[in-house]
């Protein structure tokens, strides 16, 4: 089995994002990766009546 590296396209296989794909930006010390695109989280804001719509 060939080892994970930074740049390689992955598919998760397992958890709530499974079967999407993204590219590895960091090899973690204890067997996990950073994966761009997945994971991700929306943030609730308060209204800005200041920004323009």
């Amino acid at each position: 089995m060939q080892k994970i590296r930074r740049d390689d396209e992955i598919i998760v296989i397992a958890g709530k994002d499974k079967g999407k794909r993204g590219k590895v930006l960091k090899v973690l010390a204890d067997d996990r990766l950073v994966v761009g695109g997945i994971n991700l989280v929306k943030r609730h804001t308060k209204p800005n009546p200041m920004s323009g719509v």
